[in-house]
């Protein structure tokens, strides 16, 4: 049963309390890059037939346009309609992550001056999408349309094979969806590999799969290790924790919603994380009651209760105001705002990844459907770290361009600030190109040539 406590009587280690997966996995996941590294593909299917189950003589890593189009006709077959509502939701996010991109700019206000900044696109993405009972084309959506508005070429995809080599039909029917929203902007390739092998050819290339620039998307903790150890080979979105939920809700809320909101987190993980902040302890007591009714409806009931109790809590505090404290202490991956007019609350909410307004926007809407990203800050980190967006498939590059004049007028400041740092030389490179110091490097050539033809 879920933990009702008081925030009154609570340690500040109380509030933060929770498990956390323990196993290491560093050696084995360094021995898996260093073996792809040097062996590529024939690494990549020796540990698809080890792991995965494939017949390592008849596989071949990249999924065939043959192969997905028989993927998209087994999706229709097995989840009818799906393709139209992940048509639906790839639209929602197309909308919300369509207002992210970045213009280039230039500045041009002083004569003999250009300054700029070039916003440029990652040439190659990685997309790592779990495979199996975890299998999620929710991430599709939302790792590859960002990738795809922001410009990036190919982004290639990496997600673990079936038994008889093939993929999830979902995964693919949601990276087709992922294209048409972004109609030709960029191509998904699709690889049958996952786990810390996975992560390794995206980083270091194989003999088929291409090396990428970025890695994104979730995975075990091989996959999590992986994404640490080549972080500096290529750049990651996260390393990414279990899940979580905190609600902050006043006493007009109902528990049962309360309930299945928090129960929504909990069955992804037994690590992850559901807390309700309130004002109210009856409330509490009423969400105690249907939080433990409602775990025995659910498929995942052993992973969710796992959850519940051992990182669930309830916490009862003075007054909304304290909730919202709690909450920007906690920084979680997922707040729900479950309180009268939402919106005066918002200003008050410093720390979260992304923010559900009011008692009829569920959580759910948000991995789903509603279109901001749902690839979220875990573990605290939304103190200093952003969702997923456009901005994460970009780099920046700046230039300056001065003319002879513009840098004369420069020069003897630059030349005082270089010296007082002890940087002689940096001075020298501005000054050599002045007569301000009364020496003409171009002249003081032209008078040696004129010499020589004297003599």
């Amino acid at each position: 049963m879920i933990k009702i406590l008081k925030y009154a009587e609570l340690s500040a280690e109380e509030v933060f309390a929770r498990s956390e997966p323990t196993v290491n996995v560093a050696d084995a996941v360094a021995a898996i890059i260093k073996d792809v590294r040097a062996n590529g593909d024939e690494a990549i299917i020796r540990y698809a037939a080890k792991f995965d189950g494939i017949d390592p003589e008849n596989f071949t890593l990249e999924l065939s346009d043959e192969e997905r189009t028989e993927a998209l006709a087994a999706n229709e077959s097995i989840n009818p309609g799906l393709a139209e509502i992940l048509a639906k939701a790839a639209a929602n996010i197309v909308k919300f992550h369509s207002r992210q991109v970045r213009n280039s700019f230039i500045i041009n206000d002083t004569p003999g001056i250009i300054m700029g900044q070039k916003v440029v696109p990652l040439e190659r993405a990685g997309l790592y999408v779990p495979g199996g009972t975890a299998a999620y084309p929710s991430t599709v959506l939302m790792d590859t349309i960002p990738a795809l508005i922001a410009g990036c070429a190919e982004i290639i995809m990496v997600t673990p094979p079936n038994a008889d080599g093939s993929v999830n039909p979902a995964i693919v029917a949601a990276a087709e969806a992922a294209e048409a929203a972004v109609p030709g902007r960029g191509h998904v390739r699709i690889f049958r590999t996952g786990g810390a092998q996975a992560i390794a050819a995206l980083a270091y290339g194989t003999e088929s799969i291409p090396a990428v620039d970025k890695i994104v998307g979730p995975g075990n903790a091989f996959v999590a290790e992986a994404k640490h150890q080549v972080y500096g080979k290529v750049s990651i979105d996260m390393i990414a924790g279990p899940s979580e939920i905190l609600i902050v809700s006043d006493s007009k809320s109902d528990p049962a919603h309360l309930a299945a909101d928090m129960l929504s987190q909990a069955e992804h993980d037994k690590n992850a994380s559901a807390v309700l902040v309130t004002d109210s302890e009856r409330l509490a007591y009423a969400v105690q009651y249907e939080i433990d009714k409602q775990l025995k409806e659910l498929e995942r009931e052993e992973i969710a209760r796992a959850s519940i109790e051992n990182n669930g809590k309830i916490i009862v505090a003075e007054n909304l105001e304290q909730a919202v404290e709690i909450a920007n202490t906690i920084a979680p991956e997922h707040l729900e705002l479950c309180v009268d007019d939402p919106f005066d609350w918002l200003g008050k909410v410093k720390h979260a990844g992304s923010v559900f307004m009011g008692r009829s926007c569920p959580e759910a809407l948000g991995d789903y459907f509603a279109g901001p990203n749902h690839t979220l800050p875990t573990g605290g980190t939304a103190r200093f770290s952003s969702p997923l967006s456009v901005d994460d498939f970009v780099k920046k590059m700046q230039y300056t361009y001065y003319t002879a004049d513009a840098l004369g007028e420069a020069a003897d400041d630059i030349a005082a600030f270089a010296s007082v740092e002890g940087l002689t030389g940096h001075a020298r490179s501005v000054q050599i190109r002045s007569e301000k110091d009364g020496f003409s490097f171009l002249g003081a050539i032209s008078d040696l040539f004129r010499e020589r033809d004297n003599e």
